[in-house]
């Protein structure tokens, strides 16, 4: 894990790009990881835990209506919130996650577990969808660790160059 904290750290700020996170299943712990290297400063700028329904509408401008539509956990609410977050902190990279961590909420379509993760930049967005196993701290803690995975892997095609 420390290794692609690093990765990130390093990518992030050798390119002076930024990023923001909204989190909901994660209750802040992506936000933690991202900020536990010295100089994350540099390129972490926001926060947000929207883990109600009404918090993602408030503050990330979520529409009710979408939510009622698809759910909070979705891709098309995780997307929404990765973009939103970009948009309000104003950074390069807005990354969102949104899940069931369980024990309760979860349903036949959409299991404990259930979690997306979608990362947003100026001109690509994507969303990846996850089952994870385990308990609600376990779900939370692998929820969090992919998405630093996914800024890893994902992160540095960004930044290549067109030929």
């Amino acid at each position: 894990m420390d290794y692609i904290i690093g990765q990130i750290h390093h990518l992030l700020i050798r390119n002076r790009k930024n990023i923001a996170v909204a989190e909901s299943c994660t209750g802040g712990l992506l936000s933690n990881l991202l900020t536990q290297t010295p100089g994350s400063s540099q390129y972490f700028i926001l926060g947000i835990v929207a883990y109600s329904n009404q918090s993602k509408q408030s503050l990330l401008k979520i529409p009710a209506s979408l939510i009622a539509k698809k759910g909070a956990v979705s891709k098309e609410v995780a997307l929404k919130m990765a973009e939103s977050v970009r948009t309000l902190a104003k950074t390069d990279f807005g990354i969102a996650v949104t899940g069931i961590a369980g024990p309760t909420g979860g349903t036949k379509e959409k299991p404990q577990g259930t979690v997306f993760i979608a990362l947003a930049g100026k001109n690509k967005k994507l969303c990846r969808k996850f089952y994870f196993k385990g308990n609600r701290s376990t779900i939370r803690r692998k929820t969090a660790l992919k998405a630093l995975e996914l800024c890893a892997h994902l992160l540095p095609l960004s930044y290549r160059k067109k030929s």
